[in-house]
């Protein structure tokens, strides 16, 4: 008796070792990323209000008068934030040691740059 022959499947290859490899780099790229905010020495001032605004765009103020405004410093952070387009709201962090004047000169320059709300950002009390 003749018994015909099953027909042969062609085995396709696996991707269960690529998805493997692809959720290793996926957890190796998470837990070595920088996840926290830039730490600076701020030490921010209190408020009473309770309203949250979120913007990508901070500025960071030292009390000693350095600013930081995307990972550039001082003369390079002024240039990054006059050439920043889209300058609808820029968060403030101050350090509450800073003096008013230097505040206020400060919020002066960023108006000359066309920064239309800028919302300072404090802790609550």
């Amino acid at each position: 008796m003749h018994f015909p022959r099953p027909n042969r499947r062609n085995r396709t290859e696996s991707i269960v070792p690529m998805i493997n490899v692809v959720f290793l780099l996926l957890i190796f790229f998470l837990m070595t990323a920088e996840i926290a905010p830039l730490s600076l020495p701020l030490t921010l001032p209190e408020s009473d209000a309770s309203e949250r605004h979120r913007s990508d765009d901070r500025l960071y103020l030292l009390a000693d008068g350095q600013i930081n405004f995307a990972g550039a410093w001082n003369d390079q952070a002024w240039l990054a934030l006059a050439d920043t387009d889209g300058k609808e709201q820029l968060m403030l962090h101050v350090d509450r040691d800073l003096p008013a004047q230097q505040l206020a000169r400060t919020m002066t320059r960023l108006g000359s740059y066309g920064w239309t709300r800028i919302d300072l950002v404090t802790t609550p009390r």
